[in-house]
């Protein structure tokens, strides 16, 4: 497999154990996903993250809704470790594309991760303002854009098609939903996937024959079936 994993996840335990891996190559973490790790202050516990994994790649995002508290955000982010991607939004919660303010950055060579992407139109539209030097991760959400019945696949193909040109971007397929989103991935040509922990787990038995799994199967039926005491 050539695409990187990342895990996505901010639970600090959770962090230190995936950092233990080798198949794990980087984080990316959200607001939400700070929540619901508990949270309080965001620079303090960023920083724990960043203590835990300091040599991979760890991705924080703004939560500025503007333009100004998104640059602000953005470059205080940015100094808190040499391995920080800044995470921005393509656009913000009014649909206004986001565009100045990455231009700026990455012009200021600030490594960036442009998160909430769905379509190669986005995808078009940051390539034709961004450096070929400063590093770009852009995260294209596969599994929402399939949870709405629309197929992320032809988003993913032109989008990697225009990136070839630019040696510094990488696509990542984010929102992930079965650990086979892995292997699609990887058939595309994405660069990194981002995966929720209990997924990375499952991608680790990968190489089993369907054999093993129809044994396992009819095991765990047997198992339920003894502790619930059926008789028919």
């Amino acid at each position: 497999m050539r695409t990187k994993i990342f895990c996505d996840t901010a639970e600090l335990k959770t962090i230190k154990k995936f950092n233990r891996k080798l198949l794990v190559k980087g984080f990316t973490t959200n607001p939400s996903l700070m929540r619901k790790a508990g949270a309080k202050d965001y620079k303090s516990y960023s920083k724990k993250i960043l203590k835990i994994c300091n040599n991979k790649p760890v991705s924080l995002e703004v939560f500025g809704d503007e333009y100004a508290d998104m640059k602000k955000q953005a470059i205080a982010i940015n100094k808190w470790a040499k391995n920080v991607y800044v995470k921005i939004p393509v656009c913000n919660s009014k649909g206004n594309f986001m565009g100045r303010i990455i231009q700026e950055l990455n012009s200021q060579n600030i490594k960036l991760n442009i998160t909430a992407v769905y379509s190669s139109k986005q995808t078009e539209k940051i390539l034709k303002l961004i450096n070929k030097k400063t590093k770009v991760i852009i995260s294209i959400f596969a599994g929402r854009a399939g949870d709405t019945g629309k197929d992320p696949i032809p988003e993913f193909q032109k989008s990697i098609s225009m990136a070839k040109k630019y040696n510094n971007v990488e696509i990542l397929w984010a929102s992930v939903r079965e650990p086979y989103n892995y292997t699609q991935a990887d058939q595309l040509g994405c660069h990194i996937i981002t995966i929720p922990p209990n997924i990375i787990e499952k991608i680790e038995n990968f190489g089993k024959t369907f054999n093993q799994l129809s044994i396992e199967t009819v095991k765990g039926f047997l198992v339920d079936t003894r502790k619930s005491r059926f008789k028919i």
